[in-house]
């Protein structure tokens, strides 16, 4: 069996984005050799998450207005993990969203349904942050 890690870095210049890194993580199960097996991505952040959804921005801007709306990140005040920190929204979000997602590879490409892609959700940016990506199999 073969394994294979690798870390993507990001570094969002705003607090809130949603990234398609299926080309990344295609690069990475090409860099593998890995024809048959699973691939894991999960963000490395608490205030980060790696799902599976449509790359329209309609959908993207919904994602955005209705998590704001589940955990507003203002007033910082209502939450207590926020005692000298502004970020308890964003480990909410990351929560609702998870932490990670598992694709099956098969004949060497990643076993989507229609229209899936793997997406960095990012809650709290403007500092760098990592995903892992982790491949096994044959």
């Amino acid at each position: 069996m073969k394994s294979y890690r690798k870390e993507l870095w990001f570094e969002v210049p705003t607090r809130r984005a949603f990234i398609n890194i299926t080309p990344k993580v295609e690069e990475c199960l090409a860099d593998s050799g890995v024809k048959e097996g699973l691939v894991l991505v999960n963000a490395m952040h608490i205030t980060a998450s790696v799902f599976i959804n449509d790359d329209e921005s309609g959908l993207h801007h919904d994602y955005d207005a209705w998590l704001e709306k589940l955990a507003p990140h203002e007033p910082v005040s209502q939450y207590r993990h926020n005692v000298g920190e502004d970020n308890a929204d964003a480990h909410m979000k990351r929560q609702v969203m998870g932490r990670e997602v598992v694709v099956a590879i098969t004949d060497g490409r990643l076993d989507f349904g229609t229209w899936e892609r793997i997406f960095y959700g990012e809650f709290d940016g403007r500092r760098r942050k990592r995903v892992l990506v982790k491949i096994i199999g044959e």
